[in-house]
């Protein structure tokens, strides 16, 4: 049983790692040709109440990736992480949710 003064601060230390999360975001570029290559995006994001804070995680990764301004890119793959179907309900309430966006970009010579 936790006690009455932890609920304030486990409250006080997500909302300090509520502000500070959110500026999390990466992007990875691997070069194939001199007009071409992969992409990784990043993007993390804190769900509380199913209020993702600043927004959802999946946008930020995306637009991580589209701050590159690169040509033709095309998305691979996306996920957002944690996703366990059964328990997505409590991940709603509280969560720090991260997601992963992967693509091509540019003209191949081929």
């Amino acid at each position: 049983m936790l006690r009455p003064r932890t609920v304030p601060t486990l409250l006080a230390l997500l909302l300090v790692i509520g502000l500070w999360l959110p500026a999390c975001a990466s992007v990875s570029l691997k070069r194939s040709t001199k007009t071409s290559g992969t992409y990784t995006s990043t993007g993390w994001a804190v769900t509380l109440f199913s209020i993702d804070i600043p927004r959802g995680a999946l946008k930020i990764a995306r637009e991580n990736a589209a701050d590159f301004h690169l040509a033709n890119t095309t998305e691979t793959h996306a996920r957002v992480t944690p996703d366990i179907t059964w328990l997505n309900w409590l991940f709603e309430i509280v969560s720090v949710k991260k997601a992963t966006v992967k693509g091509t970009w540019g003209f191949s010579n081929r």
